[in-house]
């Protein structure tokens, strides 16, 4: 089903259309810097500067790639003992024995687990479909908070604490970070307005059906919240994304209130985030969620295969929601019939959100 070598020469383009892919949408921060306290404002200011600084040495970090033979699971994770120097100092490779440093021991175990989902369910060798060796940076930063796929590896803050613990806590970040990888190396999404926001819904897709893997969650089971444990008991909310329910993920006093839409007729039309990546990504969350319940069962079987095969064999850089949504209806009755129940599923998805 994977065409293997599909769009292996836009890899290095990826800097114009892939900048670095963070788990943190930037309202967030942008309300720590309005309505926090000092330290919590000097927090999301460094975060911000550290990750401007990092963009500015994007484009060499971003072109060392390290490949491993076929079919080979190779996770490699360093510490960057706070600093912002990549990749930091090697501390646990593939077969190594857990060393308790939380962060290190959850990275190695979520980009495995990741590996493992793309291997077993989509017969997919790596994130890039070739073998590629999964490089982790955790401890980047000081009280850094933030995750970000470089477009060559993963990187990991501790989080300040106060508001946000470790970023390798959720597994679902951890896939959907890795994920950013993916879309890369395929539909290569650009990353910016709707595309954008399709980007980012597919590393939530993916995220969440990582998450529900490793629990052997069906649909109905699981809570379909991406950054779920992130938030520390001082915030008011229960991850930073709800993929049932966009808009109610969190609603606090510092960070704010998502604002996420869950229909078309809402969406974010200004130009922060990229024209809304992170924020009107909930639209096709909500269609995938929908889908994913109606045909119930494993989401990863049915309805992530459809998302799947649309993301690496048929979507291009510049896909709109309508472009999904006709692709996925297509892809849909491709594989189960046409007036199948799983296509209905999707058309009905879409049409619920109102892009169709």
């Amino acid at each position: 089903m994977q065409k293997k070598n599909k769009h292996r020469s836009r890899y290095n383009s990826c800097p114009i259309l892939c900048p670095i892919c963070c788990i943190l949408p930037p309202h967030i921060t942008d309300r720590v810097i309005l309505n926090g306290t000092q330290t919590q404002r000097e927090w999301a200011l460094q975060t911000l500067r550290t990750s401007e600084q990092f963009r500015g040495r994007r484009e060499a970090v971003g072109a060392i790639r390290f490949m491993t033979p076929a079919g080979v699971k190779r996770r490699t994770i360093f510490n960057a003992k706070n600093l912002t120097d990549l990749p930091g100092t090697l501390v646990r490779s593939e077969g190594d024995p857990a060393t308790g440093d939380l962060a290190v021991d959850e990275a190695y175990d979520g980009s495995g687990a990741t590996y493992d989902f793309y291997a077993e369910v989509f017969q997919r060798n790596s994130i890039d479909g070739m073998g590629m060796r999964l490089d982790s940076t955790v401890h980047y930063g000081q009280k850094y908070d933030n995750a970000f796929w470089n477009g060559s590896q993963m990187v990991y803050g501790d989080g300040d604490g106060e508001l946000f613990d470790r970023f390798t806590k959720s597994i679902d970040v951890i896939g959907h970070e890795l994920t950013h990888g993916v879309t890369q190396n395929e539909a290569n999404l650009v990353y910016r307005g709707q595309s954008g926001a399709l980007n980012e819904s597919f590393s939530d897709v993916f995220g969440i059906l990582i998450k529900q893997r490793v629990l052997n969650q069906t649909a109905e089971q699981s809570d379909w919240i991406i950054g779920e444990g992130l938030f520390t008991a001082k915030v008011n909310g229960v991850g930073i994304r709800s993929m049932k329910a966009p808009g109610t993920a969190y609603d606090d006093r510092v960070i704010g209130k998502d604002p996420q839409p869950a229909e078309l007729k809402n969406l974010y039309t200004g130009t922060a985030d990229n024209g809304g990546v992170h924020i009107n990504s909930g639209i096709p969350n909500r269609a995938f969620y929908l889908t994913a319940t109606a045909i119930g069962g494993y989401a990863w079987e049915k309805a992530g295969k459809i998302w799947y095969v649309a993301l690496t064999e048929r979507l291009r850089t510049r896909a709109s929601f309508k472009t999904a949504a006709t692709t996925t209806i297509a892809i849909a009755s491709e594989l189960y019939g046409q007036s199948s129940n799983e296509q209905k599923a999707v058309q009905n998805a879409w049409k619920t959100v109102g892009v169709i």
